[in-house]
């Protein structure tokens, strides 16, 4: 790809622009200004120089604190383990960085379906990078559905189901015979068989890639940890809940809301079931990846980026529903004191991730420009 004089000065229209929106309000005057200057330069530099050609982007959506020496988040391993120290200055939620040796590029998106979707449109239209040729592995955390798995799992997902889009009647005015007030548009009732063709709801994710990644990594031990056993033991009517982390396949919830409890999970597995027909299973519930999936989706179509070559690995760092004995409310507002799964859930999508991402770079000479491929395997079995 060759540098494009033509996007340098996109940029910087796009702060002109800026600068004439927020001009209304002085006291952004001066951060408007150095946004402007900053971004002129990266332009300006961009404009001179070659892109960068990236191999892998590492695409996590917060951190706790810090970037590195502190309680990790989704970034905090990537950055230190795989040494990516090179910094460039971005306009999103955290600046990225890079290591120029192994072509590794790290981005955090910030949380929700509107940050992902911005900051991987900024980052795809960034023309200091080349990203034609980028693999894009999103490695988070996620609640997931006890029906199908336990806290420290992995799963590779297979379908991005959008858990926003729809109508909505609140549930207390909904008629006797509905289920829930959550129902497709242009549709008349709840999983309304006449429904239109997706049209953001669902997207399916590269298969072929799916499973070659699922194959490579389905028998990593992922380790045990007493809090995760803590934590298991509470889920006695869910046998895959009550087993040690293993690594799966399954379908990916996005919504904006942080929802919890049975009733929800069963709406999000009717949900997912209706969306696929009945192809997709519903596993991990996370709040970015359909937003993230529409931007490379359209930057694919400008060859700015390849939608094949995206990944997305969801691990868990708790469950999305409470256990017997329990009230949804009372096991969301216990677990937002912290979740018992999130240290293991944070160093499983490193160990997982990791795994795909060495067999890429370790034969980047065949994956640069042959995307790896499996046929789909009949097991996902827990250990």
């Amino acid at each position: 790809m060759k540098a494009h004089p033509q996007l340098a000065l996109l940029f910087v229209f796009s702060i002109f622009l800026l600068s004439a929106c927020v001009k209304s309000d002085p006291s952004l005057d001066h951060q408007a200004e150095k946004n402007q200057i900053q971004m002129t330069k990266v332009a300006e530099l961009a404009a001179d120089e070659k892109p960068i050609k990236v191999k892998v982007v590492i695409v996590t959506m917060f951190e706790i604190g810090e970037l590195s020496g502190d309680t990790a988040g989704e970034f905090q391993l990537w950055k230190e383990r795989r040494d990516l120290s090179q910094k460039f200055p971005f306009h999103g939620y955290k600046d990225l960085y890079f290591n120029k040796d192994s072509g590794i590029l790290g981005i955090v998106t910030g949380i929700g379906t509107a940050r992902s979707a911005a900051a991987i449109m900024a980052l795809g239209m960034d023309p200091r990078f080349d990203l034609s040729k980028s693999y894009w592995l999103v490695a988070g955390i996620a609640g997931f559905d006890p029906e199908d798995a336990s806290v420290g799992s992995a799963s590779w997902s297979e379908y991005q189901i959008d858990g926003d889009l729809s109508h909505e009647i609140d549930a207390r005015e909904i008629p006797e015979d509905w289920e829930f007030g959550y129902f497709a548009r242009y549709t008349k009732m709840p999983f309304d068989p006449d429904k239109p063709a997706p049209t953001g709801e669902m997207y399916q994710l590269n298969t072929g890639l799916t499973n070659w990644a699922y194959q490579l990594t389905k028998d990593i031990d992922l380790g045990d940890d007493e809090s995760l056993i803590e934590v298991r033991e509470k889920y006695t009517e869910h046998e895959m809940a009550r087993k040690p982390p293993f690594v799966l396949k399954g379908a990916n919830m996005s919504s904006y809301t942080f929802w919890h409890g049975a009733i929800l999970n069963d709406w999000a597995n009717k949900w997912t079931d209706y969306w696929t027909e009945g192809k997709g299973n519903f596993v991990s519930s996370g709040m970015e990846d359909t937003g993230s999936y529409l931007s490379l989706s359209w930057l694919d179509k400008i060859g700015r980026a390849d939608k094949n070559r995206m990944m997305v690995l969801r691990t868990a760092s708790n469950y999305t529903m409470q256990p017997p004995g329990m009230t949804a409310a009372e096991n969301l507002l216990n677990e937002n004191k912290g979740y018992g799964g999130l240290k293991v859930a944070i160093e499983s999508a490193y160990v997982v991730g990791s795994k795909v991402v060495d067999e890429l770079l370790g034969n980047w000479s065949h994956y640069r420009d042959n995307i790896p491929y499996a046929d789909p395997v009949l097991e996902n079995i827990a250990p």
